[in-house]
């Protein structure tokens, strides 16, 4: 229950007697009481306790599950529980804390939330094609009261981390390579989470992740070692971590990389002199999975050790590795820490209960009732299926293979037809696999008896069958077919027979991307290819339905298939919406929020590189003694921002109101856009800049705004973006973060590569 005078400051709010300005600062000093007060009575073990993170187990995130939970809950030996989600096993547990620990602590409950919880939206990455940040924003609305009324009140998202190297699994849980789509997504995942009152029963905190710069592994390989430069990390990788930040979010995830030599989880500079002096975050920094217990393979000491300097470091809460739990009292005995380290963080994770309203009410964040009326209900399933059809993109339709009609025969062919287990991609760990529609089953569903449906799985996933075990972790398991392949295929050939278009439903397994999940060849298993080309051979117009988590070498499918449309992993409906976009009930309007190369030789590959001292001319493939390949030219496959549509758009000329910005003016730069198709559709029109002569070298092409727009056919509007010096500020070798004045390109384009520009300068 609210006090008293909580309840009398609302009414004024209401009457706008009171500021919010007056309401928060109130609200902070309470908060600060009641934290002095109860830390007043904490013994140092009470404390340590609530820096411990232990699992349950109940969804499977790591290889550690915590043990003898129930009688360190009585001991207040726990501060936070995750991976149970379970309602009834949360309000058992939170009880233990409530009623049979000594201060009555309730417990904070947390889970990796990351594009959905019962009900599933595309992989992040595809999310992030969508261009769509009120979309973004509503997915995690939904994602929060899901999993808030089974209980949880605490999610590890959005995970925030730029990567430009398609090798690396985690590629799919985040945004892309791009800094500015990639901080304004991480804005509209903590607005959608949190709310406006992250006391209400029906929000989660969030927590921005992997603090930092996981995204740039070494050799696109989980875990390993970071080597960047001040310069290129504060203009291009540490954005969106800042973004997401001053959107509010109440919590930060350490990275289990090392960074120019100083893990994450250790590192003082990155969690104090960065997150905190320099961004100003007030909330609490949890590690990664026994991301402290680690350090001792990185070398930095044993567990007292490691976990002293974890906490030193701005550490507050250790996940599973219970090193704080076990050596703090230890080190403060010994000198190593101070109290006032451990009340520090104890004072921090308190707040945040605080903030949820737990001690308030400690079960408010479980309702069955509630359960029942949101999970999966009728309107998430709708937005699930539209956020899977505005997050696929066509990537060809040669020929106007798509739309396709509703009549006749269709052959959905490949071992990504009919697994249910595959379609909400990697990290849907609360999703239920069993009852989640196939490919098959959504489009069959979704076309009734318009369109006749034969079917068959062509082919293994992968000709490896260990290399298949390793890719379908998880209950994502696809059956092996043992026969040998030319059979498979002739079977699967004669089904193809029978119909008028084939459909070819190919690519990764969810678990072949994500965590774990690196790989040094990024193109279509050949096993598939093999399917493929024999379908080709057919003769029959063939539409390749590409299952993936990350950019993929293409290079012969975009030669040979005349329609490829790029599905990610697009949730609990995946099918229906795919059957949405090849039957043209919807148009598709994604992306590409990651650069696909010609040749995984080219990673990393990304738009926004710098032009070195040697660049290649424009048009050219190879030229001696330039930036370039002997086998390969520099140019992507697909671009960034790349995406077709059923429809074409035409761009008129690009204007600017002035070609002289003043520091505190503006500059309007502007374009028509015209949809000249014959369907209605989305366009997203795109604004890059460049500096073309700076203090440090600058990237090409930098980002730096977007507009989507939906045409009837024939309508036209003119999009205007406005620029200022903001948004020509970079950090220069000072690490100031400065415009400097002179001549700057601004483009504007349907894609990175296809613009057009034209010049300004700043005075």
């Amino acid at each position: 229950m609210k006090t008293h005078t909580q309840l009398v400051i609302l009414a004024c709010l209401a009457l706008g007697i009171v500021k919010n300005e007056a309401f928060s600062q109130q609200h902070n000093n309470d908060m600060d009481r009641f934290v002095s007060e109860l830390m007043s009575r904490m013994t140092i073990d009470e404390k340590i306790g609530q820096l411990n993170l232990v699992t349950a187990g109940e969804a499977v995130t790591g290889s550690v599950v915590s043990t003898d939970v129930e009688s360190k809950i009585k001991e207040g030996k726990i501060g936070g529980i995750f991976s149970m989600s379970t309602p009834q096993r949360i309000r058992a547990a939170q009880e233990l804390a409530v009623n049979h620990s000594r201060l009555k602590i309730p417990i904070i409950f947390g889970m990796d939330v990351i594009h959905g919880y019962k009900t599933m939206f595309p992989i992040p990455l595809g999310l992030a094609a969508s261009w769509d940040m009120e979309l973004i924003q509503e997915t995690a609305r939904i994602a929060a009261m899901e999993a808030s009324a089974d209980g949880l009140n605490w999610t590890f998202s959005p995970m925030v981390d730029i990567s430009r190297d398609a090798r690396w699994g985690r590629i799919s849980e985040g945004s892309g390579e791009d800094t500015y789509l990639g901080s304004r997504i991480a804005e509209a995942m903590v607005r959608g989470y949190q709310g406006d009152d992250l006391a209400a029963h029906n929000t989660l905190m969030a927590c921005v992740k992997h603090f930092a710069l996981y995204g740039a592994a070494e050799a696109g390989r989980d875990y390993n070692t970071t080597d960047m430069s001040l310069h290129r990390m504060y203009n291009e990788y540490l954005p969106p971590y800042k973004a997401a930040i001053d959107a509010g979010a109440g919590s930060v995830m350490t990275a289990f990389n090392d960074i120019n030599g100083v893990p994450a989880t250790a590192n003082k500079w990155l969690m104090t002199d960065v997150l905190r002096n320099q961004w100003g975050f007030t909330g609490f920094v949890v590690t990664d999975y026994t991301a402290v217990n680690e350090l001792i393979d990185h070398g930095l000491g044993d567990l007292q050790e490691v976990s002293a300097l974890s906490l030193k470091a701005g550490v507050e809460m250790d996940m599973v590795g219970e090193g704080f739990l076990t050596t703090l009292k230890k080190s403060l005995d010994e000198g190593k820490v101070s109290a006032a380290d451990i009340d520090r963080a104890c004072r921090l994770v308190l707040e945040a209960k605080y903030k949820l309203g737990l001690f308030e009410d400690p079960f408010r964040y479980i309702d069955d009732n509630r359960a029942k009326e949101v999970i999966l209900n009728a309107e998430h399933l709708a937005k699930a299926r539209t956020a899977a059809g505005k997050s696929f993109v066509l990537l060809k339709n040669e020929g106007h293979v798509l739309p396709l009609k509703k009549q006749g025969t269709v052959a959905l062919i490949g071992p990504l037809t009919n697994t249910g287990a595959n379609m909400p991609g990697t990290w849907s760990v609360s999703a239920d696999l069993e009852n989640t529609p196939s490919l098959l089953e959504g489009m069959c569903d979704a076309l009734g008896n318009q369109v006749k449906i034969v079917h068959h799985h062509g082919s293994n996933l992968l000709e490896d069958a260990a290399y298949q075990e390793r890719a379908t972790m998880f209950g994502r398991t696809i059956p092996r077919d043992e026969r040998p392949e030319q059979e498979v295929i002739a079977e699967a050939l004669a089904v193809a027979g029978q119909a008028d278009v084939i459909i070819a439903a190919l690519g990764e397994s969810s678990e072949m991307s994500g965590e774990s999940s690196s790989r040094t060849d990024i193109s279509i298993p050949a096993v598939q290819q093999r399917l493929l080309a024999k379908l080709l051979e057919t003769g029959k117009p063939v539409v390749l339905v590409l299952f993936t988590g990350r950019p993929l070498t293409l290079t012969w499918e975009n030669e040979h298939v005349p329609a490829i449309l790029n599905v990610w992993f697009g949730g609990t409906e995946t099918g229906k919406a795919v059957a949405d976009v090849l039957f043209g009930d919807v148009n598709p309007s994604g992306k590409l929020p990651a650069t696909f190369p010609q040749h995984v030789g080219q990673v990393p590959l990304y738009y926004s590189h710098k032009n070195t001292g040697r660049p290649l001319a424009d048009g050219q493939w190879f030229q001696k003694f330039r930036s370039n390949y002997l086998d390969v030219s520099n140019d992507p496959l697909y671009p960034f921002g790349y995406g077709l549509s059923y429809t074409t758009f035409a761009y008129g000329e690009l204007t600017l109101s002035t070609t002289e910005l003043q520091r505190d003016g503006k500059l309007q730069v502007s374009v028509d856009v015209a949809n000249t198709g014959d369907y209605a559709g989305e366009e997203v029109v795109q604004l890059y800049i460049r500096d073309l002569a700076g203090s440090v070298t600058r990237p090409v092409k930098e980002l730096k705004g977007f507009r989507k727009l939906h045409l009837a056919p024939g309508q036209s509007q003119q999009v205007t973006f406005d620029l200022t010096e903001e948004d020509l500020k970079f950090y220069n070798a000072e690490l100031e973060y400065v415009a400097e004045p002179g001549e700057f390109a601004v483009f504007v384009g349907t894609n990175a590569r296809d613009v057009q520009e034209k010049r300004f300068t700043l005075q």
